[in-house]
């Protein structure tokens, strides 16, 4: 693409990429000198011309020396603008070619982008990209962030169009907004989950993060399209003010377009009446816990919000596929519940610990967690809380530790706990093995955190990590294999006796 078609009055030179890191810079790429948390990308000027730019967008003013030949340099008011609308005329604007749900919240985003874009698939080819996966067509990546930057992402919305992808669900997270990440996107649909305490070590106060949330649905939704809210979110009224899009609104509580009665939530199953226009519609999903019905509700409303017949939508509730670590349910035969959950926010434990003391009931809920290393240190103690309120047993673990040592993340989740029994296990497999063999029939483990990444953080960096799904299934494995040793056992013994 010539350098004329991303900025006014620019010379024809051809241009072959776009970059914001100088350690990745190509021969013919433009670089954008973007301003950082640690650095500012205007020091490294020098080392993008070296490596090849050709061309040098910068918001500040610079000195005869700072500005090294053979690069052509243009100065705009805002790079991360410059740069977010040179990266949609540069991937020929794919997110306009393709029906685009945002969703953003603090829980649920993964569980329903995926639900819609499993039953949107039905209809018309749809991708997705989140925490979990980035997936259109045959394809599966595994994601950096939640929100990938901005050149990365209109680079994969536009590989999702050259793929014939017709929609796709993009989790959007906070950071995501606050850094602009998504401000080359005009979603078709903006849906809110929820707002509860979390990332305040980024955004500092709740009022911060909420407004950061809420971006979404002020500027980047287009006016349009629609704005899908949780009316029992206590952020709602705020969210249907600023909305610059006409607002659909679901939930269990209050009146609203979708709303679901009667619910019945069951150890693999939930049952629910859907209310829409005066109409009740019987909903049976796979989708187990109270906030599952939220999210179902909100990706029931999106669909339906979007053309596809609400008959169909509910019929494909019937049986979703497994969002992998996302409330994901282990069941080799063993005769105790395993539950693997990504939850590692206050609200998202509480929901957890809750759903678990349901499904055990009189038997002993069992629970491995940690909390991330420099990552929010005040949620520690909460987590130890929560836990102490409902589990009967805890195993403190690993959990991200970066560079901070897990014993002292641990003592600080202690500090929440006053009668539980409890131990420090580091080896976060050996915590999720001493958990599946302590079990006994009836009692429900609950693996909380991590969900199913194949990564775990460390002070070098990312390290490979299994995860704790596939963790649960080794582990029960050899549990199962014990216990049918043990049967055998029992058998030959009896046969002797007979004989």
């Amino acid at each position: 693409m010539r350098l004329s078609k991303l900025f006014k009055n620019a010379p024809t030179t051809n241009v072959t990429g776009l970059c914001f890191d100088s350690r990745k810079v190509q021969p013919g790429n433009v670089y954008f000198c973007l301003p950082g948390m640690t650095h500012d990308g205007h020091e490294f000027i020098k080392q993008a011309v070296e490596k090849g730019a050709i061309c040098i967008v910068h918001s500040k003013e610079l000195k005869p020396e700072e500005m090294p030949v053979g690069a052509i340099y243009i100065r705009v008011a805002d790079t991360v603008d410059a740069m977010n609308q040179a990266a949609r005329i540069f991937y020929s604007k794919p997110s306009d070619k393709m029906l685009m749900y945002g969703i953003t919240g603090t829980n649920g985003k993964s569980t329903i982008a995926n639900v819609i874009r499993n039953i949107r698939n039905k209809k018309e080819p749809t991708g997705y990209i989140g925490t979990i996966a980035i997936e259109y067509g045959n394809v599966r990546l595994q994601p950096d962030l939640t929100t990938p930057d901005a050149l990365f992402l209109q680079e994969k919305l536009s590989e999702m169009v050259r793929h014939g992808m017709k929609a796709c669900a993009l989790e959007v997270s906070s950071h995501g907004l606050a850094q602009r990440r998504v401000d080359g996107i005009n979603f078709d649909v903006a849906i809110f989950t929820n707002l509860t305490y979390d990332h305040l070590d980024y955004h500092g106060t709740m009022k911060s993060y909420f407004e950061a949330k809420s971006l979404l649905f002020s500027e980047r939704v287009k006016p349009t399209g629609k704005s899908i809210l949780n009316i029992d979110d206590a952020c709602f009224e705020k969210l249907q003010r600023i909305s610059q899009a006409p607002v659909i609104t679901y939930g269990i509580e209050h009146e609203c377009d979708y709303r679901a009665i009667n619910v019945q939530i069951l150890p693999k199953q939930s049952k629910f009446d859907l209310v829409y226009q005066g109409k009740t519609y019987p909903v049976v999903t796979n989708l187990v816990a109270t906030y599952n019905v939220y999210n179902l509700l909100a990706a029931i409303a999106a669909l339906h919000e979007t053309d596809m017949d609400l008959d169909v939508i509910l019929e494909a509730c019937k049986n979703l596929p497994q969002v992998d670590g996302r409330l994901e349910q282990i069941d080799m035969g063993q005769p105790f519940h395993v539950i693997v959950d990504f939850a590692h926010t206050p609200d998202g434990m509480k929901k957890m610990f809750q759903f678990g003391r349901q499904i055990a009931q009189t038997h002993k809920l069992i629970s491995v967690f940690g909390s991330a290393g420099k990552r929010d240190v005040a949620k520690r103690k909460v987590f130890g809380e929560l836990a102490d309120q409902y589990c009967d047993y805890i195993i403190l673990t690993e959990d991200d530790p970066r560079d901070e040592d897990p014993a002292v993340i641990a003592d600080q989740i202690e500090e929440g706990i006053e009668s539980s029994n409890h131990v420090f296990i580091e080896d976060r497999y050996e915590a999720i093995r001493q958990a599946i063999e302590s079990a006994n029939p009836g009692d429900c483990v609950l693996l909380l955190g991590k969900g199913d990444e194949p990564f775990i953080y460390r002070e070098n960096g990312r390290a490979p990590y299994k995860g704790d799904n596939v963790i649960a299934k080794e582990c029960i494995s050899k549990y199962c294999r014990h216990i049918n040793e043990a049967v055998d056992d029992v058998n030959e013994d009896e046969s002797f006796i007979e004989e």
